[in-house]
């Protein structure tokens, strides 16, 4: 498997960004290096890095752009970082990220613990970062995207209205986000619902309807990724051993594990592009920089069955 196969599902990597912000050991910079370069090498293709947060809140990601600049270096990457604000984006615009991804919270209550902003002003701040964007070069200007966080509900204030999430998709959109998507960061989310709501923001969207962000809090993180499938979304987030979760939302939990991703999508007869036994070793690495970390996948446990073949490589008959 290499970098330069087809894919028909994209596997965005989040754990060197969202699976580290919720630990409070600091991982060295060469290790989350060797780390985004070992991902990379077992054929994953977007890999969200960093984050640019001021380091006093999160000193996890103090070493955000000299991340960046590194991970710029390996080919055929594509590189992403999140910034909450203008001044995280202009950062990570001046490191040279391609992509930069910003939260906007459609619960009130998570808005304001995570942000400290209202979702109406989470928008604005989106609406400054285009503009802000749009002042750069075009062969040096970062894509923007938007992940709307507790789309299917919120550990804090509970049922979020889908109706206003869609709304606030919208006007995400409308502000100046070139690709919208639906985040799960506590769990809750149910197969039903995903295929209603990515249905709904495809309808609304078109093009622009993102990618989906899973977390398996109550093990419907796969299930939800079926679902999702089923209505056509062909981008999915997932973390190396699951781990991570949100420091701002009350018992969220890791992300869906990209080693059990890759199986499952490749079992379907969809192409990923990713190798898992490359994808496995990567392991060892974040467990150097995060000694006993507690690390989640049914697929790097049991091994792969004797049945298993990539999609680009069917079974002869």
């Amino acid at each position: 498997m290499t970098h330069e196969s087809p894919v028909d599902i994209l596997i965005s990597e989040v754990g060197p960004r969202d699976g580290l912000q919720n630990i409070k050991r600091t991982v060295p910079t060469a290790k989350k290096i060797e780390w985004v370069q070992a991902l990379a090498a077992s054929g994953l293709r977007e890999i969200e890095v960093t984050s640019f947060v001021p380091p006093k809140f999160m000193p996890q990601m103090s070493d955000a752009a000299e991340v960046v600049q590194s991970a710029l270096h390996i080919p055929g990457l594509h590189v992403l970082a999140l910034a909450p604000n203008l001044r995280g984006a202009e950062s990570a615009a001046a490191a040279g990220t391609h992509t930069i991804s910003m939260p906007v919270s459609a619960s009130r209550a998570h808005s304001q613990a995570n942000l400290r902003k209202t979702p109406e002003e989470a928008v604005e701040e989106v609406r400054k970062v285009r503009q802000f964007l749009d002042t750069l070069p075009a062969e040096s200007r970062p894509s923007l995207e938007v992940g709307i966080s507790t789309a299917f509900g919120c550990s804090i204030q509970g049922i979020v209205p889908e109706d206003w999430v869609i709304e606030l998709c919208v006007m995400v959109a409308e502000a100046g986000a070139q690709a919208v998507g639906l985040s799960d960061g506590v769990g809750y989310a149910n197969p039903v619902q995903v295929r209603r709501m990515f249905t709904a923001l495809k309808r609304e969207l078109g093009d622009k309807a993102g990618a989906a962000h899973f977390h398996n809090t109550f093990g419907q993180g796969l299930a939800n990724v079926v679902a999702a499938l089923e209505v056509g979304v062909t981008t999915f987030d997932a973390s190396q051993g699951g781990i991570g979760g949100c420091p701002h939302s009350p018992g969220a939990s890791g992300n869906i594990v990209t080693e059990d991703l890759v199986f499952l999508l490749e079992s379907m007869g969809l192409r990923t592009g990713v190798d898992i036994q490359k994808l496995v070793a990567a392991r060892a690495i974040i467990l150097v920089g995060l000694p006993n970390e507690q690390l989640y996948g049914h697929v790097p446990n049991a091994g792969l069955p004797k049945v298993f073949h990539y999609a680009t490589h069917p079974p002869t008959k």
